[in-house]
């Protein structure tokens, strides 16, 4: 690791002609760089794009990761529609999850509580939770703007690494089961977003135009979304 003032980066060499600089929350500030470059040569070029790496470190400070800040161990805070859950887990004869209430996940295991399998029970759990949920705000949603003419080829609630919601050149929409985490606005908006592309599979002006009509909150909400991490 090296560091520059406010912050620490790692550099990874490989067999590339230029310098990258790339910025996650998971992974922090991490330069790309071609083999024997100097590090003071690598040291300048992160200096000279210090300002934006630290704009960019800054905007991550408000970021809410929906699994909390530890994950699948007892007691941990789980986002589910909206809000804050804590994860009870109970030795049981049976594996199995449940809202025990407002405010608590139940996840019972037979042997293991390992955190990894815990994780695994509560994904296929937010699964079918969000395919009940969205599959019912979906058809609402096609009723209530049924004068746009929206003619989806289906619906499907899935795992997305990198995207909230697609919509495929057959006109199939697909969101994130991790939806169901937030609030139900942000479904809402994706799928709306999505069934706008049954008309223009871009993001042309005229795509944005009927995005507008249909859905005139979208700038705020697609804002608010973007603090979410998975």
């Amino acid at each position: 690791m090296q560091n520059i003032s406010d912050f620490q980066y790692k550099i990874d060499f490989s067999r590339r002609r230029t310098i990258s600089i790339t910025i996650s929350p998971d992974h922090g500030v991490v330069v790309k760089a071609p083999y024997r470059t100097p590090v003071r040569a690598i040291d300048r070029f992160v200096i000279e794009k210090s300002d934006w790496i630290k704009k960019t470190l800054l905007k991550f400070n408000s970021l809410v990761r929906i699994d909390g800040q530890k994950g699948y161990l007892d007691g941990d805070s789980i986002f589910l529609f909206g809000r804050e859950h804590k994860l009870k887990l109970i030795s049981s004869n049976r594996q199995y999850v449940s809202l025990a209430d407002d405010s608590t996940i139940e996840a019972g295991y037979i042997t293991d509580n390992n955190a990894f399998k815990i994780k695994v029970m509560l994904e296929a759990w937010f699964k079918s939770v969000a395919q009940k949920r969205f599959t019912i705000i979906f058809n609402e949603i096609l009723v209530k703007y049924s004068n746009y003419g929206f003619l989806p080829a289906g619906f499907v609630v899935r795992k997305m690494k990198s995207r909230w919601g697609s919509c495929s050149s057959k006109g199939k929409i697909a969101i994130s089961y991790d939806l169901i985490r937030l609030d139900d606005i942000y479904g809402e908006y994706v799928i709306i977003h999505e069934l706008c592309h049954l008309k223009h599979h871009n993001h042309s002006a005229d795509y944005y135009r009927l995005l507008s009509e249909v859905y005139p909150d979208w700038k705020r909400i697609r804002e608010e979304l973007k603090k979410y991490v998975r």
